[in-house]
């Protein structure tokens, strides 16, 4: 594994995607713990990327438009749905409130699916990995394999450190409700317009 890779998978995972904003918003609005749920989903939900990827499943989906079309809509509805219910929520906000048990594991499932609703990462890890794996490599699945573990390990690093510094700003804005409402319906816009890039999404 190179030094190349770690930065640039640094660098990668550092910069504001779906996964971040929904880990930053969850740890503003529901607390640090439900942040680790929503960093943990995360990590997960790009297993299905790196296996799709590594076993060229992924040059299929690029290949397939009707697959692709198919992933990339059921990623806009979804996008549009955690849309529509942070708007709502910002209505009823109850900064106080903590979320049951259940809901910590439901938010680590919305988290999941952010990820595995978004036919982005197949074509990227597909586009990514092999650029880190030795020509001469006799074992390049093990080799993907293990550079797609340390993305993982990156990640939910990363994402977990994003839920701290949103959690420390929360006492902050603890104290002004309206700001908060304002916060979360900005959040709400920002997937609303993720939802809209997606759908312009060319394979």
């Amino acid at each position: 594994m190179s030094t190349e890779f770690l930065i640039t998978s640094l660098v990668i995972v550092l910069l504001p995607g779906t996964g971040v904003l929904f880990t930053i918003s969850t740890a503003l609005f529901h607390g640090k713990r439900a942040s680790l749920y929503a960093a943990l989903g995360c990590t997960l939900g790009i297993i299905p990327h790196l296996i799709a990827s590594i076993l060229g499943l992924a040059a299929i989906l690029h290949a397939s438009a009707v697959a692709f079309q198919i992933l990339k809509i059921l990623g806009i509805i979804y996008l549009l749905y955690l849309a529509w219910g942070m708007w709502k929520e910002s209505g009823e906000l109850r900064l106080q409130g903590k979320p049951k048990e259940m809901g910590f594991w439901m938010i680590a499932v919305k988290a999941l699916l952010i990820n595995i609703l978004n036919p982005k990462l197949s074509l990227f890890f597909l586009a990514f990995l092999p650029q880190f794996v030795p020509n001469n490599s006799e074992l390049a699945i093990v080799d993907m394999a293990f550079l797609g573990a340390v993305f993982m390990c990156l990640t939910l690093v990363i994402f977990v450190i994003y839920g701290l510094f949103a959690h420390y700003l929360r006492k902050y804005l603890d104290k002004s409700p309206s700001a908060m409402r304002r916060i979360q319906r900005t959040f709400a816009g920002i997937f609303a317009f993720l939802a809209v890039k997606l759908a312009t999404l060319e394979r």
